[in-house]
């Protein structure tokens, strides 16, 4: 009885998708004219599936495969995935036309009704623990997931800066068992693998061996550096040798269907993506060809097949345990409260302070008008700021937030004059309400009439 509810069913099997570049709004005009771009990844959040970017639909245009890459969903964490965030990544591999999606083996947020404490949000990728209770937590949320999206699901191992204490399984494990009880796909990003290495001492030789490379639906490529010791996964660096290297060697283990090269920022010029483009073609080429005989059978697609008494077992203390583990690691992260037994703590320092500088980066993005309104003061202000209030609702928020702080007894003199402070004020009286404040001359007067009153 117990081989029969083991059994899995082959997953439909994706097509070809070959050399790819993560599509961004800063060099889409580049991307377009790129010779040899067979498909293309964009950032599941950053679209919206009724307005999608003219650049995208023209490559859909021309045949070229987009796939849609989400952030958010926070597959690895205690809680469930939101139904709102598959419906969303769900939409937006429809509008596109995409024969998968991908998401994260992370979590990304942390607290709430589990923990009894507040929402936590990370605004970054955290890696979960490899051990039971999180695989079986890990576990149920992909085959929820699965339910939820029209297309098959990829999920990609990360990049971390700290590891944590008591893992029971290596990554090659971790991956080879979620993909063996769930069917999912697998994204390897072999540049995470090389940061696995310097970071945290894990072979990527070893990792790959361990993992179900036929289950591998694509392979990311990105650049780095490394500063003290840590390898910094930045995505705005050039594609190291030795990221190639792990690349050559995935590749003699199995014939990726497709390979992506990623650069999220400090875009260099549309010549130096296209070497970098061909030197990962040639890390394909150097490797021997496997032979199909020699590898090892599909893994199956649980959804139609899969036993979930496996998961359901004692699912629910698993989930608590892990919410009270991961709410305890991010507070520390962005809270300032004392690190959780057995983490180094020098490695959550440099964690903590990668965490404030990534939110004043993408803050100062989605809203540019707040390094224009502040200046130099912008970046040290903000970082003061996140160390004692963490996220908890996105960046959107989080820049209201800061802005709010700031106005309303936060540190004193920023901004340094009056000016500043009335556009710092009008900037977000017009983003903190339901809608936009009108612009009309009448609704103007009646705006500064009722300042006045209530100077007086």
């Amino acid at each position: 009885m117990k081989q029969q509810q083991q059994r899995r069913q082959r997953p439909r099997r994706l097509g070809r998708l070959g050399t790819g570049i993560g599509w961004r709004p800063e060099i889409a005009d580049a991307v377009e004219a790129m010779p040899g771009i067979d498909w293309v990844e964009a950032v599941a959040e950053n679209l919206c599936p009724g307005h999608l970017p003219e650049s995208l639909l023209r490559l859909r245009e021309r045949g070229v495969t987009v796939v849609p890459h989400g952030v958010s969903l926070g597959l690895g964490g205690a809680d469930r995935p939101a139904e709102d965030r598959l419906t969303a990544l769900a939409e937006r591999a429809e509008a596109l036309a995409s024969p998968l999606v991908t998401e994260h083996i992370a979590f990304v947020r942390a607290g709430g009704p589990l923990t009894a404490s507040p929402l936590l949000e990370a605004g970054h990728l955290l890696p979960v623990p490899r051990t039971r209770d999180a695989l079986d937590v890990l576990c149920e949320n992909v085959r929820i997931a699965q339910a939820s999206l029209p297309v098959p699901l990829a999920v990609e191992n990360i990049a971390a800066l700290i590891a944590w204490p008591g893992d029971e399984l290596t990554e090659g494990q971790f991956l080879y068992e979620l993909a063996d009880r769930t069917g999912v796909r697998l994204l390897i990003d072999v540049a995470n693998l090389h940061t696995n290495h310097v970071n945290r001492g894990e072979d990527p030789a070893k990792a790959l061996a361990e993992l179900p490379v036929e289950a591998i639906a694509y392979v990311h490529v990105a650049g780095g550096f490394e500063r003290d010791g840590v390898w910094h996964d930045s995505h705005a660096h050039p594609v190291p040798d030795a990221v190639l290297d792990i690349l050559t060697d995935l590749a003699s283990r199995v014939t990726p269907p497709g390979v992506l090269l990623e650069r999220d920022e400090n875009f260099p010029e549309p010549g130096e993506l296209e070497r970098e483009l061909g030197a990962i073609r040639g890390a394909l080429e150097r490797a021997a060809t496997p032979d199909p005989a020699e590898e090892r059978p599909t893994t199956g697609d649980a959804s139609d097949s899969y036993d979930a008494s496996h998961d359901s077992s004692g699912s629910a203390y698993a989930r608590q345990r892990l919410a009270l583990e991961q709410t305890a690691l991010l507070s520390a992260l962005v809270a300032g409260t004392p690190a959780p037994e057995g983490f180094d703590r020098v490695r959550l320092g440099v964690q903590s302070r990668a965490l404030g500088a990534k939110r004043a980066d993408v803050v100062a993005k989605v809203a540019p008008e707040l390094p224009e309104i502040l200046g130099a003061a912008y970046r040290p202000a903000f970082l003061a700021y996140a160390h004692g209030h963490p996220m908890s609702d996105g960046y959107r928020h989080d820049a209201l937030d800061f802005a709010a702080h700031l106005l309303f007894g936060g540190q004193p003199g920023i901004p340094a004059n009056a000016e500043g402070r009335r556009r710092l004020r009008e900037w977000w009286l017009d983003r903190s309400g339901p809608a936009p404040r009108s612009q009309r001359p009448t609704a103007r007067l009646a705006r500064a009439t009722r300042r006045v009153l209530l100077r007086r």
